[in-house]
């Protein structure tokens, strides 16, 4: 026999979602961020022709290409650059608010500064710019975090993103030049690490059970 537990309910375990909770904001999010990447571009070709990724990309081992982690994701080498990674950025970037907003800044951010010091330490020589660290993030994230949680949901998202997506996996290998396989790489480990935090952090909120 037990009284009232004063003790409040934990949030809601997110380990089964596939889908944003709340799906209209999540698109409006993720289409805005898409925009504001237009949006740089479009300065950095008029108004600075192209000297904004040089002031803001991932100079390895410089400290003055260090500030390129916080600004490097959201620069790009040309419009085609820009138009590849669109489209991953918006479908692995809404599937990755499943877990809610916080969630999803939190599991960001992991792989923002993970992927950027990463590339930053191991980039070897050259400019690094592109949000494509992040969408191997996201990916890597999407990937992992339904065997972490032991989710039939979530593995099964995985596999049909797998499938899908699989193919750019290649890119964290040093199998075309030009392209920064590192922030691929580092990108990719940085998800693995958000997705085990989160399904750990996730853990922590279920609440317990008492006899």
């Amino acid at each position: 026999m037990t009284g009232v537990d004063p003790t409040p309910v934990p949030a809601r375990p997110t380990t089964n979602r596939v889908l944003p909770p709340r799906p209209k904001q999540a698109a409006v999010l993720v289409l805005a961020w898409t925009a504001l990447l237009y949006l740089i571009e479009f300065v950095d070709v008029v108004g600075f022709r192209g000297r904004l990724d040089q002031w803001g990309g991932i100079r390895p081992l410089e400290v003055s290409g260090l500030d390129g982690v916080l600004f490097a994701p959201l620069l790009h080498a040309n419009w085609e650059h820009l138009a590849a990674n669109t489209l991953p950025f918006l479908v692995l970037g809404f599937l990755a608010m499943s877990g809610g907003l916080g969630q999803f800044v939190a599991v960001t951010a992991v792989i923002w500064l993970v992927g950027g010091l990463g590339t930053w330490l191991a980039g070897g020589s050259g400019l690094h710019v592109g949000a494509s660290g992040l969408i191997f993030g996201w990916l890597a994230f999407l990937l992992v975090r339904g065997f972490f949680a032991r989710s039939f949901a979530q593995i099964l998202l995985a596999v049909a993103l797998f499938l899908y997506y699989g193919s750019l996996l290649w890119g964290v290998l040093p199998t075309t030049s030009g392209i920064s396989w590192q922030g691929h790489l580092f990108g990719a480990l940085g998800g693995l690490l958000a997705a085990w935090l989160a399904v750990r952090a996730d853990r922590s909120r279920r609440p317990v059970t008492r006899g």
